[in-house]
C-alpha cells in the first residue's frame, strides 16, 4: 500500500460557503450540520446540514404542491427536464467527481466516471416507453390499461454510488410525473447535494428537492403522511424498518437491500477470461457493492489453477487515497463498516485450514483499507461466507457435484444476484434458471441494462428498479372502461 494524504475540502463543502440543500428551488443552509469523514483518513473534512423536521415539511409541500401541474406536464417535456439534468451532470462532472471521491474514497477516475454514467444512465431510462395501451376493443366495450403517477416520492440513497443511485431515481419519479423528495446517506451526502445546487435553475422549483440528515431523517421521511411512495436502496435492517414505518400509510414501496452474490465455476471454464471476470466483479468499488460477487464456488479439478489466476490479478490492485493517480481501489467507505470487515476477517484468521492467499491485512492508524483479500478452506456457515461482508473479501469454496453447488449457492436469506462461469452456455442458462436471484448472468457478473428490471428475491428485497417494470412501479395502474363507440 502506498502512502495516504489528506484530501481538501472541496470549495462549497463547508457551512460558511452556503453550501445546503435544495428545497423548493432554492438552496437552503441548514440550521445543523453533520461532519462529513474523509475515509482516506478517517478524519472530518467538510459539514453538511442536518435537515430539521420543519426543513423536510416544507420540501414535501413544495413537491406536493407543484405535484398537479408537474403530473399534467406531457411526458416529452418531462424527458427534456431529465436531459437538461443529464447535461449539467456531464458539465459538472470533475467538481462533483472530486467531492464524490473526498466523501466516498473511490479513485478519482471512477467518482468522475459516475457521474458521467448517471448522466448516460438517466437519458436512457426516459427513453422507454411506459404509455398505457387498449387492452381490448371487441365492439361492446373498450379499455384501456393507463399509468397515473402516485404524488410525491421518497427516496433514500446509499453510501456506495450515491450519484448513479439517486440520478435513477430522480429519472424515474420525474418521468413518470411524480414529484421527488431525496434524501442520501449521512456519510456521502455532498455530492448529491452538489448536483441539486447545479441542477436547481434547470427543474420547476419543488419539483425535485435533495435533504441531508441522519437517521431520523429517513424514519420522518418513511412515515410522513404526505409522501406516496418510497424507493429504498440500502441494507436489509434499514429496509425493513423502512417498510415497517411505511405500513402505516399504505405507501408503495421499492426496496433494494443487500446481497451475498455467488459466482458457480464449472470445470469447462476459461480460466482467464472468468479469473479477469470474477476479480473485477469482487472487488469492484473495494467489494461495497450490493451485487459484488461475494462468494465463489470452484469445482475441485480447477480449483487449483483458478485460485492462481484470481490471486495473480487480485494483486496487482493497487489501494491508496482516491486521489493519488496510482490508486485502483481506494478505502473502505466508513468506520462502521470497516470495523465489521476486519471482525469478521479476525473470527476466522486463526481457523484451521483457513488461508488468506492474498491479502487480510486490516490497515489502522489512518484511513479505512482494508487489503484485497482471497481466503480459503472456509464452510458455508462461516459467517464469512453466510453474511454480506461488502468489502473487498472473496471467499472461496469448493464443490464436486452441480447439484451440491446450485444447492449451497440457494442456502442463503439474500437473493439479489448470480452467475454461472462456463464455456456451454445452454449448461449455464440451465443452472441459472435454478438460481434463487433476481438477476442472474452467464460469464458475467454486474450490471445491466436500462431496459432491464432489477432487483432482489427473499430478503433482498422488493420491486423492481429500471426497465419498464421499475418505471412503472412509480405508478398506479388504472383501467378505464366505456362502452364502444
Amino acid at each position: 500500500m502506498h502512502d495516504k494524504t489528506a484530501i481538501a475540502a472541496p470549495a462549497l463543502a463547508t457551512p460558511e460557503s452556503g453550501y445546503g440543500m435544495l428545497i423548493d428551488g432554492e438552496i437552503v443552509v441548514g440550521e445543523a450540520f453533520i461532519e462529513v469523514v474523509n475515509p482516506a483518513t478517517g478524519e472530518p473534512f467538510a459539514f453538511a446540514p442536518d435537515a430539521t423536521r420543519a426543513q423536510l415539511d416544507r420540501a414535501v409541500a413544495a413537491a406536493a404542491r407543484t405535484f398537479p401541474a408537474w403530473s399534467a406536464t406531457p411526458i416529452d417535456e418531462r424527458r427534456t427536464v431529465v436531459h437538461r439534468i443529464a447535461t449539467r451532470l456531464r458539465e459538472h462532472a470533475e467538481a462533483i467527481g472530486a467531492l464524490l471521491t473526498a466523501e466516498q474514497g473511490k479513485p478519482l477516475r471512477d467518482a468522475i466516471g459516475e457521474v458521467r454514467r448517471a448522466a448516460d444512465h438517466v437519458e436512457a431510462l426516459v427513453a422507454l416507453d411506459i404509455s398505457g395501451r387498449l387492452l381490448r376493443d371487441d365492439g361492446r366495450e373498450r379499455v384501456w390499461i393507463l399509468h397515473r403517477p402516485l404524488g410525491v416520492v421518497g427516496g433514500i440513497t446509499p453510501w456506495n454510488v450515491p450519484i448513479m443511485l439517486a440520478m435513477v431515481k430522480v429519472a424515474q419519479a420525474l418521468y413518470t410525473g411524480n414529484t421527488l423528495v431525496l434524501k442520501p446517506s449521512p456519510f456521502t451526502p455532498l455530492s448529491t447535494l452538489a448536483v441539486g445546487q447545479v441542477i436547481a435553475d434547470v427543474v420547476p422549483p419543488g419539483v425535485v428537492n435533495f435533504v441531508s440528515g441522519g437517521n431520523d431523517l429517513g424514519a420522518w421521511i418513511a412515515s410522513h403522511p404526505d409522501i406516496a411512495k418510497i424507493s429504498f436502496t440500502g441494507s436489509v435492517a434499514t429496509g425493513r424498518r423502512v417498510m415497517e414505518s411505511a405500513a402505516g400509510t399504505f405507501k408503495r414501496l421499492t426496496l433494494e437491500l443487500g446481497g451475498n452474490d455467488p459466482a458457480i465455476v464449472l470445470p469447462d471454464v476459461d480460466i482467464a477470461a472468468a479469473a479477469e471476470g470474477i476479480v473485477r466483479s469482487t472487488f469492484a468499488n473495494c467489494g461495497q457493492v450490493c451485487m459484488a460477487i461475494k462468494r465463489v464456488y470452484l469445482h475441485a479439478s480447477i480449483r487449483d489453477a483458478m485460485i492462481a489466476a484470481m490471486a495473480e490479478r487480485v494483486r496487482a490492485i493497487r489501494i491508496g487515497p482516491g486521489d493519488d493517480p496510482a490508486t485502483t481501489m481506494g478505502p473502505i467507505q466508513n468506520r462502521m463498516q470497516f470495523e465489521k470487515i476486519a471482525a469478521l476477517l479476525d473470527q476466522v484468521r486463526d481457523t484451521a485450514g483457513v488461508q488468506f492467499v492474498t491479502g487480510g491485512t486490516v490497515y489502522r492508524g489512518g484511513g479505512y483499507f482494508v487489503e484485497p483479500t482471497i481466503v480459503t478452506g472456509l464452510t458455508d456457515d462461516s459467517p464469512l461466507v453466510r453474511d454480506e461482508q461488502f468489502g473487498p473479501v472473496m471467499p472461496v469454496l469448493v464443490y464436486d457435484d452441480i447439484e451440491d453447488a446450485i444447492t449451497r449457492a440457494n442456502a442463503t436469506e439474500f437473493g439479489l444476484g448470480a452467475s454461472v462461469w462456463t464455456r456451454d452456455i445452454d449448461a449455464g442458462l440451465a443452472i441459472a434458471t435454478r438460481l434463487e436471484a433476481g438477476s442472474v448472468w452467464v460469464n458475467r457478473h454486474l450490471g445491466n441494462a436500462k431496459d432491464v428490471p432489477f432487483g432482489g428475491a427473499k430478503h433482498s428485497g422488493y420491486g423492481r428498479e429500471q426497465g419498464v417494470a421499475g418505471m412503472l412501479s412509480y405508478t398506479e395502474m388504472q383501467a378505464v372502461s366505456a362502452p364502444a363507440a
